[in-house]
């Protein structure tokens, strides 16, 4: 990997003074669970005991994936250009959610199958139309992942220039979580058909199929098999670019609100590229994808939310985000003991 990416493990002299503050708070000690360790973590990662949420965004990375040609996605591959139409009209999942929520919202073409006109919104960061079959070869060519790296860390730039502290990442692109459960084979050592599930909506033959091809494609490859070639040989250059964004926002100091089954992925590649990533991430929830719980566990992750998701675009992510305001308002806005006056009751 040509590109750096230089994160740093915020200073832990700050942790006794934060979770002095929050035991001190009007409570019973640890009595409000899940919020207190987020506080304490997004204090630890702004280094403040006033830690806040500023202009909260979702980018959504779309690209075309070459091995969709196999058939091992439910969905044909022109949804990935139709959805994006759909981003950009307002009527997709992580549309409502982001208006609700208060996200911004970033539609990033990274190598969707498809010649956009210039559209109002469509951020055009195209590698190439889409990536290459890798039952038969590498997704990517080195230079192609190094650039994904780049336009996925500049978009984090973009949205940093416009105040944004606390960001999650999204996808489209068709057969993605055949890619993403190759990159967790790969790099857990979890066994392959662990790792593959029904995507966008495969039958039982179906995921079997998938499966099988997917097996291929493993027997098949002949690298290194270090992160970086497991990353370009497998990926889709909106999970690239999604790896390139999560590395710049934690060297960047921001927290990253990590989504589904896809995203998990990317941080697991992201991770292994750079530890020290994994401080800044929240995981918003446990999805419906089979494998995700067995990646989350291997992260050590514990997410927040459990409803059955496995939508990605970051909905999972942007429905968390309520429950990490709130650590902050927590922290930020409960008496303590001694400016209350309340007698310590624990």
């Amino acid at each position: 990997m040509k590109k750096t990416f230089h994160i740093s493990t915020p200073d832990e002299a700050i942790l006794p003074a934060l979770q002095s503050k929050i035991d001190n708070l009007t409570k019973p000690k640890g009595s409000l669970g899940v919020l207190e360790r987020l506080a304490k973590q997004i204090g630890w990662i702004q280094q403040t005991l006033e830690p806040t949420l500023n202009k909260p965004y979702n980018v959504v990375f779309a690209a075309d994936h070459g091995i969709a040609d196999e058939g091992v996605s439910f969905s044909p591959k022109e949804v990935t250009c139709q959805m994006i139409s759909n981003f950009l009209n307002g009527g997709a999942g992580v549309n409502f959610l982001a208006r609700q929520h208060g996200f911004g919202l970033k539609v990033v073409d990274g190598g969707v199958d498809f010649d956009f006109p210039p559209i109002e919104g469509l951020i055009d960061r195209k590698i190439r139309k889409g990536t290459r079959n890798y039952l038969y070869e590498a997704a990517m060519t080195e230079e192609e992942a190094e650039l994904a790296l780049e336009r996925g860390a500049a978009i984090v730039d973009d949205c940093r220039a416009e105040g944004c502290n606390i960001i999650s990442f999204g996808e489209m692109g068709i057969a993605n979580t055949s890619s993403s459960s190759m990159w967790m084979h790969f790099l857990t050592g979890i066994p392959l058909e662990a790792c593959t599930g029904a995507g966008s909506g495969l039958d039982r033959a179906g995921v079997r199929r998938k499966y099988e091809i997917l097996q291929r494609a493993a027997d098949n490859y002949k690298g290194d098999r270090s992160t970086y070639d497991i990353m370009r040989y497998f990926g889709g250059y909106e999970m690239v670019m999604a790896v390139g964004g999560m590395l710049r926002a934690a060297e960047l100091g921001m927290v990253i609100l990590i989504d589904g089954f896809i995203m998990t992925n990317c941080l697991l590649v992201a991770s292994k590229l750079v530890p020290e990533v994994m401080h800044y991430a929240i995981f918003g929830h446990q999805g419906d994808e089979a494998g995700h719980k067995l990646v989350l566990d291997y992260l050590g992750a514990k997410p927040i939310l459990h409803l059955d998701l496995r939508l990605g675009e970051g909905t999972g992510a942007i429905c968390a985000y309520p429950i990490v305001e709130s650590a902050v308002r927590m922290i930020r806005e409960m008496s303590s003991f001694h400016d209350a006056r309340v007698t310590k009751y624990f």
